[in-house]
């Protein structure tokens, strides 16, 4: 059986983690990376990688000749964070045949607030017989996904708290600018008023794919923040918050059920938060018959849970029933020691 045959769209710190990943994973093949950066075209992406035991394809700006060119089974696509960034490549990738995992955190569970552009890849990827998949650490695993698996073993639930206190540092400039590092207070007030701070993109998603997973009916959904100070310098890789400016943001987002909060989310996220004596974690609280309660500290490193969970669904995605398709429609995510071709179903 030949090697499973992978694109890479957007070479940013994720697309280079899933690069790096990818070199490290039996019966698998990058076969294409495409970017815009400039500086990147014509070179071998193990050379950006500093990789040199391999030989790599050249990263080329040119989509639509990669994919006319090279037969691909998958394409990973790191580009965007919203469903109106993704949509039209998540089109193009998907008219020529080829499976799509997106780390756009919208693309987790699209129907959420998206429902015409929703139906639109749900369609094209059946007419093509190819699925479509939103992940990454979060979300599409640690504030929903776990969620929906730790109530499989209660009799009822009344409400879920999902918190996650994690770091910044190892995301690149998109998520940097959508949390608003580096910007005064005064800019930060500014850009939350006219609607230009995203903040963290997809509490949204996690709520309605807890919600519709557990058939919880929601009145609606809200959610607010709050500025992160940063009381010193700090600095990282795609970062940097001077003292007195923005280190990140405090998501809190709700689920109203029968005019109560039924689903808690809190997520705040600063680059190098230990800086300021904060402890990163994960915590999940589910209020019913039995009560679960589960922390993980510190947290689960938010740039390789994402790499990883983009890279360890390939076969499921393949396998799976063409549309458009969410990590609760998909078999449990787990770590891939051997082949990857041995997770491929053969008819």
């Amino acid at each position: 059986m030949e090697n499973i045959k992978v694109i890479i769209w957007g070479f940013g710190a994720m697309g280079r983690g899933m690069a790096d990943m990818l070199l490290d994973k039996k019966g698998v093949t990058v076969v294409g990376v495409v970017d815009l950066n400039q500086a990147l075209i014509g070179k071998p992406f193990t050379t950006v990688l500093n990789r040199p035991e391999h030989h790599g394809v050249s990263i080329t700006d040119d989509i639509d000749a990669l994919l006319s060119s090279v037969k691909a089974d998958v394409l990973l696509l790191a580009t965007d964070s919203f469903v109106e960034g993704a949509y039209e490549k998540i089109l193009k990738a998907v008219s020529y045949g080829v499976n799509v995992i997106s780390t756009a955190e919208e693309m987790a569970y699209p129907r959420a607030g998206h429902e015409v552009m929703t139906k639109a890849m749900d369609q094209a990827a059946k007419a093509k017989g190819v699925s479509v998949l939103g992940t990454g650490i979060n979300p599409g695993f640690i504030m929903d996904l776990l969620v929906v698996a730790l109530s499989g073993v209660m009799r009822d639930v009344t409400m879920i708290e999902a918190e996650r206190v994690n770091s910044l540092s190892p995301f690149g400039p998109a998520v940097m600018h959508e949390q608003g590092v580096g910007i005064t207070l005064d800019e930060y007030n500014r850009r939350k008023s006219d609607g230009t701070l995203a903040g963290h993109v997809g509490f949204k998603e996690s709520v309605y794919m807890i919600a519709d997973a557990l058939g919880i009916k929601l009145d609606h959904f809200e959610q607010d923040m709050a500025p992160i100070i940063a009381t010193e310098d700090r600095k990282s890789p795609y970062g940097e918050a001077k003292k007195g400016t923005l280190a990140g943001i405090n998501m809190t987002g709700q689920g109203i059920s029968d005019g109560r909060v039924m689903i808690n989310m809190i997520h705040p996220q600063q680059i190098e938060p230990e800086l300021g004596g904060t402890t990163t974690k994960d915590r999940i609280r589910l209020q019913g018959r039995p009560e679960v309660h589960m922390t993980i500290s510190p947290e689960i490193d938010g740039g390789l849970g994402t790499i990883a969970m983009c890279v360890n669904m390939i076969p499921h995605v393949i396998n799976a029933r063409p549309g458009l398709r969410t990590m609760i429609d998909l078999p449990v995510p787990r770590a891939i020691l051997g082949d990857m071709r041995d997770l491929l179903e053969t008819s």
